[in-house]
């Protein structure tokens, strides 16, 4: 792909460049496991993390491989939180819960609003849940999944890099303004947001892929931290 700078990188030229997706079943979640990671707190915990099965996210972000264990469309009302339901029965004990849903949390043609009560009473005895979202589909329907959660709500985007060119040649369809604009609305409503910050992006050499790891966090943190 770098060989070639003038290649329009959009979301028919990904999806044809794409082989064969998994078998899945809507039923269950498609994988499920258990890791350590440091925690607000700066404890280093176990968090239960569940990938949901579902349609394919409506971003076709270059670099993403999520795609390859969706749906053909959208899973019927209640398979998510079936889902979530059946792969906590499965995992151990834990404080904290990771939803990945191979898109967007908010995305309602993904998971219907009507779900996020029953979500929200099934996670009721965790202390965090983290969702993820493209920065686009920051919105009141996150406020109002904050409302019904007993957990601390805390939201993971993909900013992926700010360098503007690079982010374009993505296909993120989006800029590090809207990355930044989501952050800061989601602070603004008492909600903890995380960031995907990729080491080296396509089209990037391991040094310039460094450097922009790093100007990417610049960017990244000062907007976590505004009031």
């Amino acid at each position: 792909m770098s060989e070639n700078p003038d290649l329009e990188i959009n979301d028919q030229w990904i999806v044809s460049s794409r082989g064969k997706k998994n078998p899945v079943d809507h039923g269950k979640p498609y994988a499920w496991l258990v890791e350590k990671e440091r925690t607000v707190s700066g404890n280093i915990e176990d968090i239960a993390i569940i990938f949901l099965t579902n349609r394919e996210c409506t971003f076709h972000c270059l670099m993403c491989d999520l795609w390859k264990n969706t749906t053909a469309n959208s899973v019927p009302a209640g398979a998510i939180p079936d889902q979530i339901e059946w792969a906590l029965g499965q995992l151990p004990a834990v404080k904290h819960l990771k939803l990945y849903n191979s898109g967007s949390f908010f995305d309602t043609g993904a998971i219907p609003a009507k779900d996020y009560k029953r979500i929200a009473a099934i996670v009721k005895h965790f202390e965090t849940v983290i969702v993820e979202c493209h920065p686009k589909l920051i919105t009141e329907k996150c406020i109002a999944f904050r409302d019904m959660l007993k957990p601390e709500l805390q939201v993971a985007m993909g900013l992926e890099t700010a360098n503007p060119e690079i982010l374009q040649k993505l296909n993120k369809r989006m800029t590090i303004a809207d990355f930044a604009n989501s952050v800061i609305y989601l602070k603004k409503h008492g909600i903890l947001s995380r960031a995907f910050v990729l080491l080296k992006p396509p089209f990037l050499s391991e040094s310039d892929g460094i450097f922009w790891a790093e100007r990417s966090i610049d960017f990244t943190l000062p907007c976590m931290m505004l009031k």
